[in-house]
């Protein structure tokens, strides 16, 4: 039996994956639906991005999220044993130039292929890179609105599974599914929100509770934009920022500012690599976490932006440490502190517990030294000048009553 090794990239943009209609020109499968493919010639992780670029015309606009492990195919009738290596890319836009191996494609959500004739182990090769409760909980590069989107998505490929028949289950299996997500990460209130409202909403059925995730994963998308929208219209042209949030990358685009100064946001330092994403299109400024409140003076910033990975109902925020002091350092130098969030982060009963670093990215030598390693500060109202929100700028009796509906939604596993 002949050994054959595929590369097949799932590229993923608001919650659907790319499927390609394979064209009569195509040496196997053709009339099946499958995700990019071609065979390597050396390191798979090329291949990948080659294939990406001649199939689509999306490379470079595409970002790798998960390689996942190699899986054995076996095709009897063709006496060949497919070793394919399966890899997951989110793209910045869905506009297409397929080649001549396509004869038409499609933006789908994921389980759409459990209903279709495709490729073999086309979903096989999906389950190696999917979101999951475990992707989920260990993710510490991505910001929590993105999370959520894994979260729902998650939830959705469970639901689509148990719906087809692919695999065993019920509405209580999913309701553990559901709870284990709304868990993963206790310190991001907006998972545990758009799962709870997704499993309020649904009827007890997997079918259900799959085709109101997907409207889930659209309404989250809608919802980040539109946050970005009210907070672009108070930008100004100086801008601080700290930490890696989809909806203040999302702010930056829109209101193009001359000029963003960045913290490097340890430990993760998810700020080096928001501005390394950023150069090229406007004037970038990378500071050391503890140089940050002298550079918001020195770089003359004139606001400084945050995400939020929680509201509480009296206004206090939660995000990345580091957010407190720079607030601080902000309300010093008396320029606005604007926060860019979904109203999915308010969190209706705050617990108080913050996620703590590993001890060893403080110090991990023979000293008997305790460490502080928050992950996460809290920033009182009083020096937060604007929470932007897809329903615009929200007032305390706002987050109360929109806490209240929080509530309410998690009442489905009572």
């Amino acid at each position: 039996m002949d050994e054959t090794h595929v590369v097949t990239c799932f590229l993923r943009q608001r919650g659907e994956v790319l499927l390609l209609d394979r064209s009569e020109a195509v040496g196997s499968y053709s009339g099946q639906w499958g995700a990019v493919s071609a065979h390597p010639e050396g390191d798979p992780d090329a291949a990948a991005r080659q294939a990406i670029a001649e199939q689509t015309g999306l490379d470079g606009r595409v970002t790798l999220i998960r390689a996942g492990e190699p899986l054995d195919v076996v095709d009897e009738g063709r006496d060949t044993r497919w070793v394919v290596h399966p890899y997951l890319f989110d793209s910045d836009d869905r506009t297409v130039e397929p080649n001549w191996e396509t004869s038409t494609f499609e933006w789908v959500h994921p389980t759409a292929i459990l209903r279709r004739e495709t490729v073999p182990a086309l979903w096989a090769s999906y389950e190696r890179v999917r979101p999951t409760v475990e992707t989920v909980q260990s993710d510490w590069e991505h910001g929590s609105a993105w999370l959520s989107m894994r979260a729902l998505a998650g939830l959705r490929d469970e639901a689509g599974q148990v719906a087809t028949g692919t695999q065993a289950g019920d509405w209580d299996r999913l309701a553990d599914v559901a709870a284990d997500l709304r868990a993963a990460r206790p310190s991001m209130p907006v998972i545990e929100n758009r799962v709870n409202r997704v499993m309020a909403r649904a009827d007890q059925t997997p079918a259900s509770i799959e085709t109101t995730a997907i409207d889930g994963l659209a309404r989250a998308a809608d919802a980040d934009s539109e946050a970005a929208r009210t907070a672009a219209e108070r930008l100004p042209d100086r801008v601080a920022t700290l930490s890696r949030s989809g909806t203040v990358l999302a702010t930056l685009d829109r209101a193009t500012p001359e000029a963003v100064l960045i913290a490097e946001s340890r430990p993760g330092e998810e700020g080096v690599d928001v501005a390394a994403s950023l150069a090229g299109e406007m004037d970038v400024t990378l500071s050391p976490d503890a140089g940050l409140a002298w550079a918001i003076y020195d770089w003359d910033a004139e606001a400084l932006l945050v995400g939020a990975d929680a509201i509480y109902p009296a206004g206090t925020v939660r995000n990345k440490v580091g957010t407190r002091s720079a607030a601080l350092a902000a309300a010093y130098e008396g320029i606005d502190v604007l926060v860019v969030a979904s109203v999915d982060k308010i969190d209706p009963d705050p617990s108080g517990s913050l996620e703590r670093a590993d001890p060893a990215t403080i110090y991990d030598g023979p000293a008997a030294i305790s460490t502080a390693r928050p992950i996460f500060d809290e920033t009182p109202p009083d020096l937060i000048d604007a929470i932007c929100t897809e329903r615009g700028v929200l007032s305390v009796e706002d987050i109360e009553d929109i806490a209240r509906v929080h509530r309410a939604n998690a009442d489905w596993s009572a």
